[in-house]
């Protein structure tokens, strides 16, 4: 029965690996980037933006109408004596038309939207890059996790076989006895321990597998049967290390959050000079043909009937000044300089709180990185100190209980290693994704 338990666990821990597919951080991201509804929401409204940054958008060709009038009419000129056709008369008319519409100043209107139009499909972009940023940062994050799930799995179990093979050698002893019970329900007390923290690590890393799975939104049958890939990276890779003043720099220049506020105020600069565009005079071109085809007939006297036919050609030039409108203008262009001072307050807001995250996750990373070195040498001590612990054991120096707390202090010390160099990751992409470095493209 005591050996049967650690089979059944050990055997769930490998099982996972079989005949699935390997799975990169890289890749993680790629297939979250190309499920995600979002980015996909973002893309179509890209192609929104792109379609109208068009100068035809804007207003600077003219506008061409086709028009058709058809009519009919009865007139009654039976108490009509200054009419050459008395009675009652149907008359039907059909007028087509033609006019084109050409605006040919309007105070740089025309420029001003042109302008506009770029700068919202830039805009489009900007919100694009940051829900990319923010699946990264979200599947990168949960993909590690995962990785500090399996690494924590493999350390508990094999802490656990040690477990096992402890309780082995102590029923051998207690058979020669050179054991006591104590010692022996002592042992098989820290291996069923070890093993209920097996199997709830086991949960916990299929949970952290499945949230994954979840995030880039794979097939749902995937889940149900719980086929989960094989996560290839690492959580003890080597990181390229980080300079305060580059990082600064680069969070000024390459923030995607910081470049959209830029955007914006350029935006709002742009719809100032769009409202100041309406404080002149305006002037515009129309021209045209209007045909016009009619026919009357008398309802009393089937001989009189005519039938006419004109045409009118138009050109005319429309100047138009708006002399008083209360004001408002005057006031628009006002409120939309407020408005600039309100997206310039914002940049400097947010490049404020962008510059003290940097401090902070700087030194985070800083002092992260000396409690890893710190923690692997408390690994290293630890382990050393637990195989003299069972050199000790095995030779009867010290008992199961004082091995007991030395194996758990390995334990301890190696799940605190994990724990640290989970957390110098998550700072990692933290400062990758303020300095705008978090961009991946396919090799």
């Amino acid at each position: 029965m005591k050996k049967l338990l650690i089979t059944v666990v050990c055997s769930q821990i490998v099982l996972l690996g079989v005949g699935q597919q390997k799975l990169s951080a890289e890749d993680a991201v790629f297939r979250a980037l190309e499920n995600n509804f979002q980015l996909q929401i973002a893309q179509k409204q890209l192609e929104i933006s792109e379609k109208n940054n068009k100068w035809s958008e804007a207003g600077l060709f003219p506008t061409v109408d086709l028009t058709a009038t058809i009519g009919s009419s009865i007139i009654d000129n039976t108490n009509n004596p200054f009419t050459f056709t008395p009675g009652l008369l149907y008359a039907q008319q059909t007028t087509p038309g033609i006019t084109m519409n050409w605006n040919l100043f309007s105070g740089l209107n025309v420029v001003m939207s042109k302008r506009r139009l770029e700068q919202l499909e830039e805009q489009t972009k900007g919100n694009a890059l940051v829900v990319v940023e923010n699946t990264a940062l979200e599947i990168l994050k949960a993909y590690y996790n995962a990785i500090l799930q399996k690494q924590r799995l493999e350390v508990l179990r094999d802490v656990t076989i040690f477990s096992q093979k402890q309780v082995d050698y102590e029923f051998v002893r207690k058979e020669y006895g050179q054991s006591n019970s104590l010692a022996l329900f002592s042992l098989q007390n820290q291996l069923l321990t070890d093993s209920i923290n097996v199997i709830q690590q086991q949960i916990n890393f299929e949970n952290s597998l499945r949230n994954l799975m979840i995030l880039m939104n794979n097939d749902p049958e995937e889940l149900i049967n719980n086929r989960f890939p094989v996560l290839t990276d690492s959580l003890n890779k080597v990181l390229n290390p980080f300079q305060f003043e580059e990082l600064i720099q680069e969070m000024r220049a390459n923030n995607q959050n910081l470049k959209n506020q830029y955007i914006n105020l350029e935006l709002q600069k742009t719809t100032t000079q769009l409202q100041r565009s309406f404080l002149y005079p305006t002037l515009g071109l129309q021209v045209g043909a209007s045909p016009n085809y009619g026919s009357f007939r008398s309802i009393s006297d089937g001989n009189l009937s005519a039938e006419t036919e004109q045409i009118t050609y138009f050109g005319n030039i429309n100047l138009r000044y708006n002399l008083f409108n209360n004001w408002k203008n005057k006031r628009a262009v006002e409120v939309s300089k407020i408005q600039e001072q309100i997206a310039t307050l914002t940049i400097q807001d947010l490049e404020l709180q962008l510059t003290n995250t940097a401090m902070n996750l700087y030194s985070l990373w800083t002092i992260r990185q000396h409690l890893i070195q710190l923690a692997r040498a408390n690994v290293d001590y630890a382990e050393k100190a637990l195989e003299i612990a069972r050199t000790r054991y095995e030779l009867g120096s010290i008992n199961s209980i004082e091995l007991s707390t030395i194996q758990n202090n390995y334990l301890n010390a190696q799940l605190n290693y994990l724990d640290n160099l989970y957390q110098r990751m998550d700072i990692y992409l933290e400062l990758y994704r303020l300095s705008g470095r978090l961009q991946l493209e396919r090799n």
